[in-house]
């Protein structure tokens, strides 16, 4: 997250830089792209998707509780952890030109994800064998996104312009198991489907004489949890070891127009 950070600021800086700098007479290429009143790209890019986890606990009159933590140890360290994996992501752009400085962007796509949890807090049910099969879920996540985004750009430096934008979404997961009347004693983890998110982006717009490439950065941060409990009968090791489950994600885009 603190790598996203330094990245959006960097861009930030190059966007209000921008705006006292000069094209030296320099030929603008593609210009007639940024006068439509509507216009259209797609994209394709790599994303980092992980969780951000909050455990369930109950400190009773100051006393470690472990049918309420059964994730967290005597030294209060939580033992469920999250390992991201690298996907894939693609999808369509709409623009609607405003001015000179703002536009609204529709970006739908798919976020092709895989997450490994792993539970290293087994000891505490002696109902589960503590085996690979248990001591690991891999999530795969399959997010139909649709977010809209307003985008505040600077003026052109070189054929270069930079940017940066905000918004809200909404993601399908299709790959949930929301209703499957398995759980993680079958060793099915579940998630919600439906989920809303907002999301920050920045990138630097390159114009070349018949189209227009755009590298850009962005963090997801979804809203809601995404957590399913397991049964009431099943061991509390797994999802009811949690209070919430929530998807931070960095995605990094190539655009083209």
């Amino acid at each position: 997250m603190k790598r996203l950070l330094s990245i959006l600021s960097l861009f930030t800086l190059l966007s209000v830089n921008a705006q006292w700098k000069v094209n030296y007479d320099k030929e603008d290429l593609f210009i007639q792209e940024d006068e439509k009143r509507l216009s259209w790209g797609y994209f394709i890019g790599l994303n980092q998707f992980n969780f951000k986890i909050e455990p369930k606990y109950d400190y009773g009159e100051g006393k470690r509780n472990t049918e309420f933590a059964p994730a967290i140890d005597e030294k209060g360290k939580f033992l469920v952890t999250s390992e991201p994996r690298i996907g894939f992501t693609a999808g369509l752009m709409g623009k609607l030109r405003i001015n000179d400085y703002f536009d609204v962007w529709l970006q739908p796509g798919i976020q092709l994800t895989e997450r490994i949890l792993h539970f290293e807090n087994l000891e505490y049910d002696s109902r589960v064998s503590d085996n690979e099969a248990n001591a690991t879920r891999k999530i795969k996540s399959s997010y139909v996104d649709v977010p809209i985004f307003i985008q505040l750009h600077g003026d052109r430096w070189f054929n270069t312009r930079p940017y940066i934008q905000a918004g809200v979404g909404y993601a399908y997961n299709i790959e949930s198991q929301e209703k499957s009347e398995e759980d993680n004693s079958g060793g099915t983890f579940r998630m919600i489907a439906n989920n809303f998110n907002w999301q920050a982006e920045a990138g630097i717009s390159i114009y070349f004489r018949r189209f227009k490439l755009t590298p850009s950065i962005k963090g997801i941060f979804f809203l809601n949890d995404e957590l399913v409990p397991d049964k009431d009968d099943s061991p509390s090791v797994w999802a009811n070891s949690m209070s919430s489950l929530k998807t931070r994600a960095v995605v990094f885009s190539l655009k083209f127009e």
